[in-house]
């Protein structure tokens, strides 16, 4: 099949008005992910044929240490301020307003989560009425959760940000240290009382300021400092976090600052949106490239269904593995390394194999058809509100078979919610 002239100009246009290197980044930020959790869950057979679960990553010497460049999520949040930025000024450039924006990331959000829930409905409740050991369930089920927290954050930071986005354009500064301000007090209050879920409010703090530098990379504040100036950001950064983990406010795993967010994925934001930016000319120069292209679209497109659905997937991998003689060696073990490239490319296959039919949830319209009109705002206010709901819940008690069917019915709720509306 051959692109017409026309087509090719389509092409390059989109390609023109895109920052490939926030794609590349973002993709890589999924990918990693999809490796971590691989790592994190190992599943074997010892030598004497029993049957090893363990989470072996966390027990390697050196993985607290890894975590500083490991834990991506920050520059995920980045890459979304960035995004959000951008289709803010277009959606208002079209004359879109707030309720606009926010109905559009609810939907996505929303959408190809439901399919989700219904899943874990499905599999929870077919485990339970099967008689599977409730303790092994209620871990398996709380581990596969893990990665929902997400989408609470990334919900409520993507709805604020037409509002962040005005108050960029009047203070930056005053913007970034309020926030900053806020996430330490936060910090400081857990810390001193010990009450741990007083962290849950830098969910928004924390991740609003992580994505309000994606307004800056956006702006071009990054791109016009000099590559020495980026190095020192970038070097103060690391050097705050070493020095917050020293004093014994924070540990030294990244993953364990993750949940509740803290100042320390503050700190990780501001120094891996420096170095990207140092890094932007070789990884513009391969972005440049049709393979590269390729790649980030083909995974980029998936992004929401490889993060939602790559854990599952690994649960029943390793849960197969240990049908097939040979397939599931001793977690640790030199043959359980050498297989986890092998195990990493079944995992990501079969999830492409299912994307076709879950990419319809990902990829959900967001314009107003013809003869109808956009639900009002208060409408699309309690639809986002409902969509946030379910991952605060597994945040807070992690998922179990109430949650899943709570998930269900605010999902389906909100998206019915956000459905044009007939004139």
């Amino acid at each position: 099949m051959t692109t017409s002239p026309a087509g090719q100009r389509s092409r390059a246009d989109v390609i023109a008005s895109r920052d490939l290197v926030i794609d590349l980044a973002r993709v890589a930020c999924i990918l990693l992910v999809v490796v971590i959790h691989l790592l994190m869950i190992g599943v074997g057979y010892d030598a004497d044929g029993a049957i090893v679960v363990s989470r072996l990553l966390e027990a390697q010497p050196w993985f607290a240490a890894a975590t500083w460049v490991g834990q991506i999520m920050p520059l995920f949040f980045v890459a979304g301020g960035f995004t959000a930025f951008t289709a803010w000024r277009s959606l208002q450039r079209k004359g879109g307003d707030r309720a606009d924006f926010v109905r559009g990331r609810t939907l996505r959000v929303a959408s190809p989560a439901l399919p989700l829930f219904v899943f874990f409905v499905v599999a929870i409740g077919g485990a339970t009425l099967a008689g599977i050991d409730p303790a092994l369930l209620d871990t398996v089920v709380a581990g596969v959760g893990t990665p929902l927290w997400f989408l609470a954050a990334f919900l409520l930071a993507q709805c604020a940000a037409p509002w962040m986005a005005g108050l960029h354009a009047r203070a930056p500064r005053a913007t970034l240290l309020v926030l900053a301000s806020a996430a330490i007090a936060v910090d400081a209050l857990r810390i001193g009382t010990g009450i741990a879920e007083i962290g849950l409010l830098n969910l928004a703090f924390v991740w609003l300021f992580v994505q309000q530098l994606g307004f800056w990379y956006a702006d071009g504040w990054f791109r016009a400092r000099h590559p020495l100036t980026l190095v020192a950001i970038a070097a103060a950064a690391y050097l705050v976090l070493a020095e917050v983990v020293a004093a014994g406010w924070y540990s030294p795993d990244m993953l364990v600052n993750l949940n509740p967010a803290s100042v320390p994925m503050l700190l990780l934001g501001i120094a891996q949106i420096s170095l990207l930016t140092l890094a932007h000319r070789p990884l513009a120069a391969l972005m440049r490239t049709r393979g590269a292209q390729a790649v980030v679209y083909l995974v980029g497109s998936r992004a929401m269904t490889i993060y939602l659905w790559h854990l599952p997937v690994i649960i029943v991998v390793e849960g197969l593995s240990l049908l097939i003689p040979g397939a599931a060696p001793e977690p640790g073990s030199a043959a359980w390394w050498a297989t986890r490239p092998i195990a990493f490319a079944v995992v990501l296959g079969i999830v492409f194999a299912i994307s076709p039919l879950l990419l319809r949830f990902e990829q959900v319209p967001t314009g107003i058809p013809p003869g109808r009109h956009r639900p009002a705002p208060i409408a699309i206010g309690t639809a986002a509100a409902l969509a946030f709901v379910p991952p605060f819940l597994e945040i807070v008690f992690l998922l179990d078979l109430p949650i899943a069917i709570v998930g269900v019915a605010c999902f389906t709720a909100a998206l019915m919610l956000l459905r044009p509306r007939l004139d």
